[in-house]
Order: structure tokens, then C-alpha cells, then sequence
């Protein structure tokens, strides 16, 4: 009975993971799925910001998740990158091209889940983990040609909300092997995003870390799609009242 309601909940948090389109997600997205299930936090208003503790420990839901078997949509975890970069295609002038964007990532399961998600093709933005660090010469010659036509290429890096992870743009831009004429862009996580969401955070205490797998997998996805891609919201009117007008719409006929 007591693994049936365990697998149940469990199943029942992937299936919420996956929404709205059958998304691949990681291992620690299911869990802080499961979080959010138990505690629906998130769906507080934000203008109360804070973090929450989870409540299960992780060994806990590990141990869940095993007895669980299969399920559909969960990542394997990560493995070490070993292939060189462009072994996969046959083009001779695959590093010819000019590379306006690359993702770094905190986390290699995140860099795994963008990509098992379509995002470098989708947002023409490759995606490496801080472990595929320093760059390929052929990546850092793709970034360096962005300035000839641009002001330089975006190095985006994708971090958790910790100390160490507020260093790691830094941290890239002195050790990453980047060309002199690229722009790191930190694009989070940080408390003044987390909390207002009402995230899950790693511990107890206030100030415990926050994870980037901590948001739940399309908000993650569609953020990072807007971000790489520097789409910015704006509120605008659904029509131009007085363009409209000027051309005819809600006016008088005219005799």
C-alpha cells in the first residue's frame, strides 16, 4: 500500500514535469516537483518573497525513486563530455561561421536537459556545462568572428543561488578561455528572483542554496529561451488607437 502511494505521488510529480508538451527533465526537477506537490508554495502571491525548505530529504525521494522503476521523461544523469566538439557532423567549415551566443551552464544535468529539450537548435544558442570548460578553439573562433559585424558575442551563464554560483560568471570570463571580445551575462539565479517565486530551497536555513533545477522545467525552458534570445516583455496595446484610426478603423465613413 505504502509503495503504491509512493509511486503514485511520484509519477503523478513527472507527469506535472513533463507538461505542457512531454519535456525531458532531470532528476532533481522531478524532486523539487514532488516539493511543489506537497508544498504548493508557488502558487502564493510574490509580493510576499521568500524561499521554502523541502520537505523530504533528498536520500529520501532517491530511495523512492528506485523503488519507482521507469519513468517516462527522466534524464539519465549527466556523463562526462568526452567527444571533441563537431565530431558529429561532416562539415568542413563548421568553425568558419560566426557564433553570436553560447549558454554555460552551473549544472551539467541542466545543460543536458536544455539540449534534450531543443534548445541550442531552437534558440541558436549551443549549450555547455562549466565542467566543458575552456572552450573549444574552434568555439572561441566562432564567438571572436561575432565582432566583426557586432559589438561581441553573449556568453550567458546559468547559475544556482549561492555564494559559489554568483562567482561563476566571473569565474568564466577569467577562466573560460573566452575571446577578449566577448560579453558574459549572467542571466540568475538570484534571491531577488528565487524568492519571489517561492522557490525550494537545498536546506533549512534562510539563506541555504537555491538550484537552477529548483524551477520547474517549462518555466525554466521558456525563461532561458527569452533570455538567450534577449526577448524582453513589454505591455502593449492590442491596437494602436490612433494609427488605427489615421487609417480608417472605428471613424466614420467618409461621404
Amino acid at each position: 500500500m505504502a509503495d503504491r502511494l509512493i509511486s503514485g505521488l511520484v509519477r503523478y510529480a513527472a507527469a506535472r514535469a513533463g507538461r505542457p508538451t512531454g519535456l525531458r527533465f532531470t532528476e532533481r526537477q522531478l524532486y523539487y516537483e514532488l516539493c511543489r506537490v506537497l508544498l504548493p508554495a508557488h502558487l502564493l502571491p510574490r509580493r510576499l518573497p521568500f524561499t521554502v525548505p523541502a520537505l523530504i530529504p533528498i536520500g529520501v525521494f532517491e530511495g523512492w525513486l528506485h523503488r519507482c522503476g521507469s519513468i517516462d521523461g527522466l534524464l539519465d544523469p549527466p556523463e562526462s563530455a568526452t567527444s571533441e566538439l563537431g565530431n558529429s557532423t561532416t562539415e568542413d567549415d563548421l568553425f568558419d561561421y560566426a557564433l553570436p551566443r553560447i549558454l554555460v551552464c552551473q549544472s551539467s544535468a541542466v545543460a543536458d536537459m536544455l539540449r534534450a529539450n531543443s534548445l541550442p537548435m531552437e534558440s541558436a544558442c549551443p549549450v555547455i556545462s562549466v565542467g566543458e570548460l575552456p572552450l573549444d578553439p574552434g568555439l572561441v573562433r566562432m564567438l571572436d568572428a561575432t565582432s566583426v559585424t557586432d559589438e561581441g558575442a553573449r556568453v550567458y551563464v546559468l547559475h544556482d543561488d549561492s555564494s559559489v554560483g554568483l562567482a561563476l560568471p566571473q569565474t568564466v570570463a577569467e577562466t573560460g578561455g573566452l575571446p577578449e571580445s566577448a560579453i558574459v551575462v549572467p542571466i540568475g539565479l538570484r534571491r531577488s528572483q528565487t524568492a519571489p517565486l517561492h522557490l525550494t530551497r537545498s536546506g533549512w536555513r534562510e539563506e541555504s542554496c537555491v538550484e537552477v533545477e529548483s524551477v520547474a522545467p517549462a518555466v525554466l525552458l521558456r525563461s532561458v529561451h527569452r533570455l538567450v534570445r534577449d526577448v524582453h516583455r513589454r505591455r502593449e496595446p492590442l491596437v494602436d488607437l490612433p494609427a488605427a484610426r489615421s487609417a480608417g478603423f472605428l471613424t466614420w465613413p467618409q461621404r
